[in-house]
């Protein structure tokens, strides 16, 4: 499309200069125009030098003679457009189509040459920190490996705007019509939840070339699993790794430990410390979610114990007493903090509240107390709900899923149970939104739209997702 480009039958005027992408002005140069057709005829052989210049003097008799005023300036699309046009016209479709193809991939180059440019940009905005981004992430600190994480997130994120999303998603987020969250991890999935029952059956093991270990015997051997795993699958998503019926699942392996409250207590300490260290990439502590149940859930009363990788002649709901240990001895360790009385950040406990939450019993008012000293758990209120806790997986501070609207969809990464999890966050901007739009019709129009992309940008990052 020309910009101010109209039609005049008065005398044309010479073309002297344009308009280059960054909206500076520099002298006309038609071997530039011949240069480029000439390029598009090597590859095609529908053309030569001669009829390269001959169309090049078209292209600049058109703009030309579209001058109504010599102020106006034709810009470098105006010049590629016409030529297009010129090649067309004269039956060069072949070529035409090179041309374009030329334009397109001389398009990447520059995208790539930007973002080379800008590492020195981003590696002083980080250093002076004068970006925003440097502080966005509360989960990471400034250092070196801080740098690390902010240089390359920062060309990720340019790669992911540029080559994975088409230009009307790029554009969306580039002017703030909605935010794709977490664009340096672009690539990955957002938070995932997996499967305890798994770990315990199976132990942290099935890479090749990598430490394998069996299932664990005993409470201290299961918990260092989980924080091996959570910390190493944290390095491959953007977002929180998540773990449910953590007190259910564990609270076997006390009796069959035969283990007192102060070895209970002193395993989930070094348990929480273990994933309160920074061992994510970026100088991050993983970020973390675990549920308790409380109380043996329904879906798990009545089905065999896990202990050492084999399913045992007793059931998970002949342990609520194990269970009660657990969770107090979790409760005291997160009040205390660390030896500086600090809260720690992580892992966020969530906790459900069914009907037979016992309100006035001693892990209760420690539950309460914490809450009322940090504001630290999260609750999931199963009362007066048509929901169960087997229905509910949290997997961080903002998302929960309903698993009974992911069991019509089986296989993959993203199926139903315990393996689930999220692909990414669009946040949509409604107060520009509002702003912008002059009428109700016009504002939902153009919600309509924004969702549309929105809903598109995550459609195409699972793909991607699933093929890494």
């Amino acid at each position: 499309m020309l910009t101010n480009f109209n039609i005049n039958f008065d005398k044309p005027k010479k073309l002297t200069k344009i308009q280059k992408r960054d909206g500076s002005i520099d002298r006309f140069k038609k071997n530039k125009i011949i240069d480029a057709i000439y390029k598009a005829f090597l590859g095609t052989r529908e053309g030569n030098k001669k009829i390269a210049v001959r169309f090049a003097n078209d292209v600049i008799e058109q703009i030309e003679s579209g001058y109504s005023d010599e102020k106006l300036i034709p810009t470098v699309e105006n010049v590629q457009d016409i030529v297009e046009r010129v090649l067309m016209d004269n039956g060069f479709a072949k070529t035409a189509k090179a041309y374009i193809l030329y334009r397109e991939h001389h398009s990447k180059m520059r995208q790539i040459r930007k973002v080379i440019m800008e590492v020195d940009k981003t590696i002083d905005g980080y250093l002076g920190q004068s970006d925003w981004r440097v502080n966005e992430n509360s989960n990471s600190d400034y250092s070196i490996s801080g740098l690390m994480l902010h240089a390359a997130g920062s060309v990720v994120a340019h790669y992911t705007l540029s080559t994975i999303y088409p230009s009307d998603i790029s554009e969306a987020h580039v002017n703030g019509d909605f935010h794709i969250h977490d664009l340096s991890m672009g690539i990955a999935g957002y938070c995932a939840g997996w499967s305890l029952r798994q770990i315990l059956e199976e132990g942290f093991n099935g890479v090749e070339g990598k430490v394998e270990s069996g299932p664990a015997k005993h409470l201290d051997t299961a918990l260092g699993q989980m924080v091996n795993f959570l910390g190493t699958l944290q390095n491959e998503w953007a977002g929180a790794m998540a773990f449910s019926s953590f007190d259910t699942y564990l609270a076997p392996f006390i009796r069959f430990d035969n283990l007192s409250y102060e070895d209970v207590k002193q395993s989930i300490q070094q348990f929480v410390f273990g994933l309160n260290i920074s061992s994510r990439w970026g100088g991050q502590t993983p970020f973390t979610n675990l549920t308790f149940d409380w109380v043996v859930p329904e879906d798990l009363r009545n089905e065999k114990v896990i202990f050492g990788g084999q399913r045992l002649d007793v059931l998970y709901g002949d342990f609520q007493k194990e269970m009660d240990i657990i969770n107090r001895a979790f409760l005291e360790v997160m009040e205390e903090g660390d030896m500086s009385g600090r809260v720690f950040t992580f892992p966020i406990p969530t906790y459900n509240i069914t009907k037979n939450f016992n309100w006035d019993s001693e892990n209760a008012n420690i539950l309460f107390d914490m809450t009322a000293k940090y504001g630290l758990p999260y609750f999931q209120n199963f009362i007066n709900s048509d929901l169960n806790p087997s229905d509910v997986r949290s997997m961080c501070c903002r998302l929960q899923l309903d698993l009974r609207e992911l069991r019509n969809k089986t296989g993959g990464l993203f199926g139903a149970g315990e393996s689930t999890g999220s692909i990414g966050v669009v946040t949509i901007n409604l107060p520009r939104l509002g702003y912008l739009s002059k009428t109700k019709p016009e504002f939902f129009e153009r919600l309509e739209r924004l969702m549309d992309l929105a809903k598109f940008s995550l459609e195409i990052k699972r793909s991607i997702v699933n093929k890494n």
